[in-house]
């Protein structure tokens, strides 16, 4: 489960995406379906359809005016260029949808990726895809136009001082193996994870194994998934199923019981209005962790031939992928230091940050076959680093979507700047999780916390 996509697999997968993007960006029918108004991007401007989305996909820490600047000079291959001013900017991005992003996202990356002819060089588990589904929350900022869709939040300080902001919740549904966002959502921190993931429902195939936390181990999240119908595994909470409980008590690894759920009283008459089973037989496993704590899973799988009993706790373990992938939304990109106060722009960025993560994921795959070629003598494994991998991507985004050179020889040079600086891989090393304190995440925050840029 660990080997990547083989080279010349992964490398024809991001070259197709390559020359889909690059021919939606310069096509009129997609402009259209994605500009807010018929006379939007019509007239001969320095900020074009292309432009702008490329810029977006670009989204820089520096001031505003600066990153316009240094674009238009790349945009111009060095030579000098007028550029725009942060006035025009604004009016132009207001044209955009943000559904552009999403568009690119399923119909260049994900239907490449998932096609019938790239089907065998997907990563999976036991012949399955492994999605993870979980939520984050995200500050937004604090402008009257989010009041209409993002819940607003109250915080008080030692002094009984308080300040609002904007509140949002994001959510996606990520395959972890081949790390790729299939579904990402931007709601209100006030909607709940539970009813996002249900959302995500559209997207799951009949391939996929569904990861989750504690949080989602309810009956009817349960019902639900097998009633559609897909697989799941998830992890229970001491609190929760009674025969989940009396295995904590227990206290024993690796026993697999399979048992009946029944639908809790109050939500009966709801469920079965619905069509929802209101029993539903399930498999409990038991895992011991490094730490010594006792682990119960519950899943849908329940044939011991197919899926051991001993394959669930790497295959659980796998949803720590998305916890990275929140991370590299959230530090590497910097997502909350949005480029815009609107909602469009937050929206903008959002879908545009899985967007370029994917891209990501797709040159990675060919780096990483390399690398490890490359560094097969050393003591311990290479891997790329994924933060210098998304800087070396967005300071390639005009080459990669709107140039004329041939996408292999830029995929080329991207493949190479991925492995310039490889982190060594310590798979027995286990760095002890702190508790979260206020002045610890100040810290973080301040002094640690590394962006691409």
């Amino acid at each position: 489960m660990q080997s990547l996509l083989p080279h010349a697999a992964a490398s024809a997968c991001i070259l197709t995406v390559i020359e889909i993007v690059r021919q939606r960006l310069h096509d009129t029918a997609f402009m259209v379906r994605h500009r807010l108004t018929d006379q939007a991007f019509t007239r001969q401007r320095r900020l074009t359809f292309p432009v702008v989305m490329l810029l977006i996909l670009q989204k820089s820490a520096k001031s505003l005016q600066r990153h316009l600047h240094e674009f238009f000079a790349r945009w111009a291959n060095g030579t000098l260029s007028p550029g725009a001013s942060k006035g025009a900017w604004t009016q132009a991005r207001a044209k955009l949808s943000h559904t552009a992003f999403l568009e690119l996202n399923e119909q260049a990356v994900l239907a490449t990726v998932y096609a019938p002819e790239h089907q065998a060089s997907l990563r999976r588990w036991r012949g399955r895809l492994l999605v993870a589904m979980d939520s984050s929350l995200a500050r937004l900022p604090d402008h009257p136009d989010l009041a209409r869709s993002f819940a607003r939040v109250q915080a008080a300080n030692q002094h009984g001082e308080t300040v609002g902001y904007y509140e949002g919740r994001v959510s996606v549904l990520y395959d972890v193996l081949n790390r790729l966002g299939r579904d990402g959502r931007l709601a209100s921190s006030a909607l709940g994870e539970v009813e996002l993931a249900r959302q995500h429902g559209a997207s799951l195939r009949a391939e996929d194994v569904v990861l989750f936390d504690r949080g989602f181990t309810g009956y009817e999240q349960l019902a639900r998934l097998r009633l559609a119908p897909r697989d799941f595994i998830g992890r229970c909470s001491r609190g929760s199923f009674a025969a989940a409980q009396a295995l904590f008590v227990r206290n024993e690894a690796d026993l697999s019981v399979i048992v009946t759920l029944r639908a809790p009283p109050d939500q009966r008459r709801r469920l079965r209005a619905e069509a929802v089973p209101l029993q539903l037989p399930v498999r409990l496993i038991t895992v011991r962790l490094t730490t010594g704590e006792l682990e119960v899973l519950v899943t849908s799988l329940c044939d011991e031939l197919a899926y051991p009993t001993a394959s669930f706790a790497e295959a659980y373990h796998q949803r720590w992928g998305l916890e990275t992938y929140y991370h590299q939304l959230k530090s590497h990109l910097d997502l909350e230091n949005w480029s815009g106060r609107t909602e469009a722009a937050i929206r903008q960025d959002f879908h545009a940050a899985v967007f370029l993560c994917n891209v990501e994921s797709l040159v990675s795959a060919p780096a990483q076959v390399a690398l490890a070629a490359r560094t097969s003598a050393r003591q311990q494994p290479a891997q790329i680093n994924r933060a210098d991998g998304l800087h070396a991507l967005k300071m390639r985004v005009i080459e990669l979507f709107a140039s004329a050179c041939p996408a292999e020889a830029v995929l080329a040079d991207l493949v190479r700047l991925f492995q310039a600086n490889p982190t060594a891989v310590r798979p027995d090393r286990k760095v002890p999780r702190q508790k979260p304190s206020m002045w610890r995440s100040y810290h973080f925050q301040r002094c640690v916390r590394k962006m691409v840029f």
